[in-house]
């Protein structure tokens, strides 16, 4: 095959991808209504704590940080369990009831370039949350992370988002139908946030053990450590990588195209 050829087939692709990125965001606006609240509730929470947390300086309950230094990165990280979690396993399984999974199949279009263009448009929901947290708390005076900061923070992000999708897709291929899909997403993810330190830090060793080995702590543990110093949380970014690996071999091996028949 000559250079040319692949070069002209690579266009192609990058073409459909965008367009099917395109897709998911005209299919997401549909919806004004879910997608106003999508954005406002992170926003509302964020207020909320600001205006409780406003006057909480820096101290060792908060890993030296301010309570809403603290509260802004670990609803950030919220944000992307629920854009990259919650919001795609129940996509995913609500299209695959209603047929549409099906029909995709059905079509030339890859199932690859699917799976890109929906991810990528969880990501895309999901910087815009933060961003969004992000700007809050700096209307309540929460600093902007130092420069040395960046690198782990996106690292951390990127690696949290992957993950996170990976287990979104692996919880949808085990999920029986749509009416069950919201009530199992949150069946795993709300004692996990709660016990993880998303709303409360969590100063209890034997619970700090056990959460650190699944996927909510480190991940709120690798952006606090962004945060605080600058630093790379190696240990939690790697439990991150080994829990989106797992996801990802389940999504694979159990994923399913057609509505399951009872």
């Amino acid at each position: 095959m000559s250079t040319l050829a692949v070069q002209h087939g690579s266009r192609r692709d990058l073409t459909v991808v965008l367009h099917q990125i395109r897709y998911e965001q005209l299919s997401f606006w549909r919806n004004p209504q879910s997608a106003f609240f999508t954005f406002v509730l992170p926003v509302v929470v964020i207020a909320v704590f600001g205006m409780m947390f406003d006057d909480v300086a820096s101290s060792p309950y908060f890993g030296g940080l301010s309570a809403l230094q603290y509260y802004v990165t670990t609803l950030a990280a919220m944000s992307v369990l629920g854009s990259c979690y919650s919001q795609l396993a129940i996509v995913l399984s609500t299209r695959r009831q209603n047929g549409v999974l099906k029909r995709v199949r059905a079509t030339p279009l890859p199932p690859w370039m699917y799976f890109v263009g929906l991810l990528a448009h969880c990501v895309m929901v999901s910087i815009v949350d933060v961003l969004l947290i992000v700007g809050v708390g700096r209307l309540y005076g929460v600093p902007i992370p130092d420069a040395a900061a960046w690198l782990p923070l996106v690292t951390a992000l990127v690696l949290g988002a992957a993950s996170f999708c990976a287990l979104g897709v692996a919880v949808a291929s085990l999920v029986r139908n749509a009416e069950a899909a919201p009530a199992v997403v949150q069946f795993i993810l709300f004692p996990l946030v709660f016990l993880s330190g998303t709303y409360m830090p969590i100063h209890n060793e034997i619970v700090e053990n056990v959460t650190a080995l699944l996927p909510v702590r480190p991940f709120n543990q690798a952006l606090l450590r962004a945060v605080q110093d600058g630093g790379f949380a190696w240990q939690h970014l790697l439990t991150l990588l080994i829990w989106g690996v797992a996801g990802a071999v389940v999504a694979v091996r159990r994923f399913r195209w057609d509505p399951r028949s009872e």
